[in-house]
């Protein structure tokens, strides 16, 4: 099954716009994603870590042969879930300066580095630096000595236990308050970026709030001035928190939420109310000063969430979907196997989080031994790991991934589209169909000229097409039916049912 080709030439970005607001990323959990066992067995109480040798499985090497897929899609950034030394998940952390031995170690990580730079790409590490384990040494070093020792000011207490992170007594933690702590998460960031990644994802950088991350992020910056950084926050304004914290990016949760839920519940309402709070993150509200544009990260999915292929009843809207996340501004990022139409969903309890966290085989190629259409590739996983990639539908793969190809490609060659100014045209508006515009911010052309860039998003989730009115170029049609069963292009002149169609305004 054909899943990538050569990417298509692309214009050069902007000369003097930001390092990343072209970026478009690909996100991959690497424990699933390489097959590594669940739980650790090796964790003796007494001995773990005195031999750094000891269990290590060279795994990590699974992801450099999806390299020229993720730039086939059209991205440029490569962004891993946990890879450091943890209990788990990898979010349960036991040291951040080792490669979790499931994975390898720092020869493999050094190899994925030189891999992403050959070609051009952008890797981006998770810091699960909130929280870190109930077995970490210094959560036993703080045991020991008590809340009052310098160890016990290193880590948040409940009374004489220590805090856990949501509930989770095995999560620690950390008092990000605590100069020390500050201290040696920014030595970590810096080691690490200075030994050839790109930038940080902060997992639940809400907890602790902007405030704690500031110094923190103040001493990162001193050294290396152009890393990326992207904080998880989940609630409220995230371009007042990336402001107070120094973050560049802010993971889009309402949007998320709002593309998913209107589409499913037939409510472009409800998304309709989304784009207008992401336009005022992204440009800022009344009296904001017209200050430079604040791009958060806009995605379908992620390794917490339900597959949008499983969020969505109809596969049909996909389509939908899909253009979206291409085309609204921001910084795209496309959870690893969304583009293949993976299914999973996450389930509120033990082990919930496996089915979103796939197993992959170890090239796009593989999966041509696929069975289906609704299964997993052939072979499954090994006992004790996290279940194989599974597809909504086999044969539909590589015209999903087409459809990505054909929307992300379009958003290189318009690079304004990152910052475009979005709005939803009222009149259109209806349960089932709407018109958004997306204008260039500050209106003009690239080359000076008074040519306005706009482009009109069609929406319609319903089962017939709707007239296009003669108001421009239409630059793409994209048919849900067509993606998922082949089942013939959309006639010209109309939007497509459970489709989108793309024009750019006279």
């Amino acid at each position: 099954m054909e899943t990538s080709s050569a990417p298509e030439a692309l214009p050069a970005p902007d000369s003097d716009a930001p390092r990343w607001q072209h970026a478009i990323c690909w996100q991959v959990y690497p424990l699933g994603f390489c097959g590594a066992p669940l739980h650790r067995e090796d964790l003796g109480a007494e001995t773990y870590g005195e031999r750094h040798g000891d269990n290590v499985v060279h795994r990590l090497d699974r992801i450099v042969g999806w390299l020229d897929h993720l730039l086939a899609l059209g991205a440029d950034v490569l962004i891993l879930n946990p890879i450091f030394d943890s209990a788990s998940h990898g979010y349960d952390t036991l040291d951040h300066l080792r490669v979790d031995p499931r994975l390898g170690d720092e020869s493999d990580l050094d190899a994925l580095i030189a891999a992403c730079r050959e070609r051009g790409i952008s890797l981006v590490l998770d810091g699960v630096f909130n929280h870190v384990s109930h077995l970490h040494p210094l959560v036993r070093r703080a045991l020991a000595d008590g809340p009052d020792s310098p160890a016990g000011a290193c880590i948040r207490w409940s009374g004489a236990h220590p805090y856990g992170f949501e509930g989770n007594e095995d999560l620690v933690e950390l008092n990000l308050a605590e100069p020390a702590v500050q201290e040696r998460i920014a030595q970590v960031m810096n080691l690490w970026l200075d030994r050839g990644i790109s930038g940080w994802r902060l997992d639940a950088m809400y907890a602790a709030g902007p405030e704690a991350w500031a110094p923190i992020l103040d001493v990162v910056r001193a050294e290396n001035p152009e890393a990326w950084i992207l904080g998880e926050v989940i609630h409220g304004d995230y371009r007042t928190f990336a402001e107070a914290s120094g973050a560049d990016s802010i993971t889009q949760y309402e949007l998320w939420k709002a593309i998913w839920s209107s589409i499913r519940e037939t409510n472009l309402f409800e998304l309709a109310h989304a784009l207008g709070r992401h336009e005022a993150f992204v440009h800022g509200g009344e009296g904001d000063g017209g200050g430079s544009p604040f791009l958060p990260l806009t995605f379908l999915g992620n390794h917490d969430t339900t597959r949008i292929a499983s969020q969505l009843p109809d596969g049909r809207d996909l389509a939908v979907a899909v253009t979206l996340l291409a085309l609204l501004p921001g910084i795209p990022a496309i959870y690893a196997g969304d583009e293949l139409g993976a299914v999973g969903t996450k389930e509120d309890r033990a082990g919930g989080d496996d089915a979103v966290r796939p197993l992959f085989p170890a090239s796009p190629d593989a999966l041509r031994s696929g069975i289906g259409p609704v299964g997993t590739w052939h072979g499954g996983a090994p006992a004790g790991t996290s279940p194989s990639l599974a597809l909504l539908s086999r044969p539909a793969a590589p015209r999903l991934f087409e459809v990505h190809q054909r929307l992300l490609g379009l958003r290189r060659r318009e690079g304004w589209l990152s910052t475009a100014q979005v709005r939803v045209d009222e009149d259109s508006l209806t349960n089932t169909s709407a018109r958004i515009v997306l204008e260039a911010a500050g209106g003009g052309a690239a080359d000076g000229s008074d040519a306005l860039r706009e482009l009109a998003l069609w929406l319609n989730l319903g089962e017939d097409p709707l007239a296009l009115p003669d108001e421009g170029e239409v630059l793409t049609l994209v048919s849900g039916a067509d993606m998922l069963d082949a089942v013939g292009p959309p006639a010209p002149g109309a939007v497509p049912p459970h489709g989108v169609a793309v024009t750019r305004l006279i």
